[in-house]
């Protein structure tokens, strides 16, 4: 079997949940996010993007209701023990089904939790599992629940983010090695993605980011490849993946001539950097540390070149994203405690003479402050 955790930890794990269920009134959990499926029992898969809903009672009942493919990932990655599968057909209602198996284990009349926030539960799936619920219980949304569970991480996951983070060094050593005037976008992605691969990494939640050029202005992916020029840049936003768990980084790399206005913004970056490296601790509003970001980049004049967010709790997750909750903006109250994993990334972009300069790497929150997970240095990148 593929399960990356001890069937004592998962248990424990919804063992927390049902505690916060049963606190906040609700009979169960109607779990559409792959992530909270994933962190509660192991279960892995792509699936979800169909109907599928992971019932998990106040009482520790946990059902799963999906399709056929699923039930064999479902054995093999899991240690969820009643699959229930509803058949593809012309008219098949997977809704009604579900509704079934609440009915089945007590939820008539009672309140339920929702994961409304979820990839998993799609306008045209709520559409037909509202009126349907309607008629048969009450709901509130719950989408925090797991969420909030999941951004701590227990000593087995930080494991897998520290394996991650050595992979995303990894891939930042091979794509420099393929960057110089001339070079293949194609061939620096194969390179970054192939080192994860051979060090027994996963493909990320999202697309790798690679852009030369005024494209290096870009924070996403897009579609199309290109050379790199005698004098260029190129922006590379990326992610070391282990058993689905993130540690992404993010490097510029010049390419020929260095002008004054990168080697400013680097070392903006750079002061902007250690600045939110500071202010991220425990007991502390994570907010402070976009404060920190902004009030650097705003100081040394960049004010219209930075963005409005400077980084993002990661952990597992699953396509289309690797962005977790919470975001490092400014007034997030959002504390800050021992074992939370973030991405920093400080990012500048000049629409106005289309240079981009982005440092970033991961962090753990420790008991005094954070620590640096990547062991790449910060200098500034040139080929």
């Amino acid at each position: 079997m593929a399960i990356h955790f001890s069937r004592e930890e998962l248990r424990c794990r919804r063992e927390r949940t049902c505690e916060t269920l049963n606190a906040r009134g609700l009979h169960a959990l109607l779990i559409f996010r792959q992530e909270s499926s994933y962190y509660l029992t192991g279960f892995d898969t792509f699936g979800y993007c169909f109907f599928q809903c992971l019932y998990l009672g106040a009482d520790g009942t946990v059902t799963l209701v999906t399709r056929a493919p699923e039930l064999r990932q479902a054995q093999h990655t899991s240690d969820i023990e009643d699959i229930r599968i509803w058949r593809d057909q012309s008219g098949a209602d997977p809704a009604e089904q579900l509704v079934a198996v609440l009915d089945e284990h007590g939820c008539r009349d009672r309140v339920v939790g929702i994961e409304f926030d979820a990839y998993g539960l799609t306008a045209h799936n709520w559409r037909r599992l509202e009126p349907v619920l309607n008629e048969f219980c009450r709901y509130e949304d719950a989408s925090d629940i797991v969420s909030k569970q999941r951004v701590i991480k227990s000593p087995a996951e930080i494991e897998y983010v520290r394996k991650a983070a050595a992979l995303a060094d990894d891939a930042l050593e091979a794509g420099l090695d393929s960057i110089h005037p001339g070079a293949w976008e194609g061939d620096i992605l194969a390179a970054m993605q192939g080192s994860i691969f051979k060090g027994d990494g996963d493909y990320p939640g999202n697309e790798f980011i690679i852009g030369a050029g005024r494209d290096a202005l870009l924070c996403r992916y897009f579609s199309g490849r290109k050379h790199l020029q005698p004098n260029d840049q190129i922006t590379l936003e990326w992610a070391g993946v282990y058993r689905r768990y993130h540690a992404a980084m993010m490097r510029s790399v010049l390419v020929g001539v260095v002008t004054p206005e990168h080697r400013k913004m680097h070392a903006t970056t750079l002061e902007a950097m250690a600045a939110c490296e500071a202010e991220l601790r425990p007991g502390e509003p994570i907010g402070k540390v976009f404060d920190a970001h902004a009030r650097v980049a705003d100081a040394n004049g960049f004010r219209e070149h930075r963005l409005n967010a400077c980084g993002y709790s990661l952990g597992t997750t699953f396509t289309p994203t690797w962005m977790d909750w919470p975001m490092l903006y400014t007034g997030n109250p959002v504390i800050a405690e021992p074992d939370m994993v973030f991405f920093l990334h400080m990012i500048l972009v000049n629409s106005d003479n289309g240079r981009a300069m982005t440092l970033g790497h991961t962090v753990r929150v420790t008991d005094t402050g954070c620590e640096r997970l990547s062991r790449s240095p910060l200098d500034l990148l040139h080929v």
